[in-house]
C-alpha cells in the first residue's frame, strides 16, 4: 500500500511496479532471471486449485513449494514426493486467503504484464533447493540512485529440513569478500527494475565450498526483527533508516557504537503441538531480564492453549517466545539464551 498511498501525495517512495517485482515472488523470479539468472535456482509457477497441479511442476524432487505472497515460511513445504505434494496443496487450498485475498486486491491498481497478469495471490512457485549454506540478510537501502548496505544478518536454522529460524545473528560472519560479492548483485537486480528512495532487506545462501551464491528473496521493507540488533550493536534502530528516507533525506546510521559487540534474536521454538501448562508472569519475566543483562523476552503463548492455536506459523515448529540478547561473544549470546530459558517458567505438555 505505501508506494500507492506515497503517489497519491507526492511523497518519496518506490514506485509500485519496482515494490511487486520484489513481493511477487513469482514475478521476481522472472525479473532476476533477465538480469542475474546464475544466483537463482530454478522455478516455475503452480495453480493448487487446478487438479493437474502436478503437471505443472517441472523441477524434479526434492523442491521447496509456497505461495507468490506470504510472510515468515507460512505455507512453505520441502517437498520430497508424491505424497508429500498432496499433503501440502491440500494445506496450500485451506489457508493461502489469509495472504492471496488483500494481495488481490492490490493487485488490481497495478499494470501488469501478461505473463504475471493471471499469476495472482492464489499461485504457488516451486523452487530447486538452494538451502544448503550459510544464509545471511542484507539490511540496506536505495537513495536517489545510490544503493547502500549498512548491515548483515545471520539467518540460523534448526529443525525438520533444517526450515525453521533458531536465531538472527548480527554482526554476520560471512567473509566480506562474500559480502561485497552480495551487495552488487543486489544493485544490478534493483537497478533493473528501478526499485529507489526505500528500504529494503535481501536474503542470501553462501556455499562456502564452492563460493556459490543464491538469492532467496527481497523484502521492500526493513525487518523488524533485526531493530533490536541494530540498536544493541550500532547504538540505533534501523527505523531511523525507515524514516530519514519517508522525510526525503539521507539516511545517517551509526557503526558500531551500541553497548555490544554481538546480538542476536532467538526463536524459540517447540517441533511438535503441546498444552501450554504454566507462562511465566510479567514479574517473573522482568526478574529474569534484570538478572540477565541485554535482554528483553517477548512470549506468543498462553496458559490452556495448544501450539497449533499459534497463527502463522511456518510448516514444522511453533514459535512460543523469541528472545533479544545482547553480548560481546557468541558464546556469550548462546550462555545468556540458555540461562533465559533454565530461568522462565514454563511448561508445556505434550499432545499424544
Amino acid at each position: 500500500m505505501l508506494p500507492i498511498l506515497c503517489q497519491s501525495l507526492g511523497l518519496s517512495s518506490p514506485s509500485f511496479e519496482a515494490v511487486l517485482k520484489c513481493e511477487h515472488k513469482y514475478w521476481s523470479r522472472l525479473e532476476q532471471r533477465r538480469v542475474i539468472p546464475e544466483y537463482i535456482p530454478d522455478f516455475c509457477v503452480v495453480d493448487p486449485f487446478k487438479d493437474d497441479y502436478h503437471q505443472q511442476i517441472t523441477l524434479d524432487y526434492p523442491f521447496w513449494l509456497k505461495p507468490v505472497k506470504a510472510v515468515s515460511s507460512f505455507l512453505g513445504f520441502m517437498v520430497r514426493n508424491d505424497n508429500e505434494l498432496e499433503t501440502a496443496i491440500e494445506e496450500i487450498r485451506k489457508k493461502i486467503h489469509c495472504f492471496a485475498a488483500p494481495f488481490n486486491y492490490l493487485l488490481q491498481f497495478a499494470d501488469l504484464p501478461d505473463d504475471i497478469a493471471d499469476i495472482d495471490g492464489y499461485h504457488c512457485i516451486a523452487e530447486g533447493i538452494i538451502s544448503r549454506g550459510q544464509q545471511c540478510t542484507l539490511e540496506g537501502y536505495v537513495f536517489d540512485g545510490q544503493l547502500c548496505v549498512y548491515g548483515a544478518v545471520d539467518s540460523i536454522r534448526e529443525g525438520k529440513h533444517s526450515s525453521s529460524f533458531s536465531r538472527y545473528q548480527y554482526p554476520s560472519s560471512i567473509p566480506q569478500p562474500i559480502q561485497d560479492k552480495m551487495i552488487a548483485v543486489t544493485e544490478r537486480f534493483l537497478t533493473y527494475i528501478g526499485f529507489d528512495n526505500g528500504p529494503f532487506n535481501i536474503e542470501y545462501y553462501w556455499e562456502e565450498e564452492s563460493d556459490q551464491i543464491w538469492l532467496l528473496e527481497i523484502n521492500t521493507r526493513i525487518s523488524k526483527s533485526h531493530c533490536p540488533l541494530f540498536r544493541n550493536v550500532d547504538g540505533m534502530s534501523h527505523h531511523q533508516v525507515m524514516l530519514a528516507l519517508a522525510l526525503g533525506k539521507q539516511p545517517v546510521f551509526p557503526h558500531r557504537q551500541g553497548p555490544y559487540r554481538y546480538a542476536a534474536k532467538f526463536m524459540w521454538r517447540a517441533h511438535s503441538d503441546a498444552m501450554v501448562n504454566r507462562v511465566p508472569t510479567e514479574q517473573e519475566v522482568q526478574a529474569v531480564t534484570r538478572r540477565i543483562a541485554g535482554t528483553e523476552i517477548q512470549l506468543h503463548i498462553r496458559e490452556g492453549m495448544h501450539l497449533s492455536d499459534l497463527n502463522y506459523q511456518d510448516s514444522y515448529s511453533y514459535e512460543i517466545a523469541v528472545v533479544f540478547i545482547g553480548g560481546d561473544s557468541e558464546l556469550e549470546l548462546l550462555q545468556k539464551y540458555r540461562d533465559v530459558q533454565e530461568a522462565l517458567p514454563l511448561e508445556l505438555v505434550p499432545l499424544s
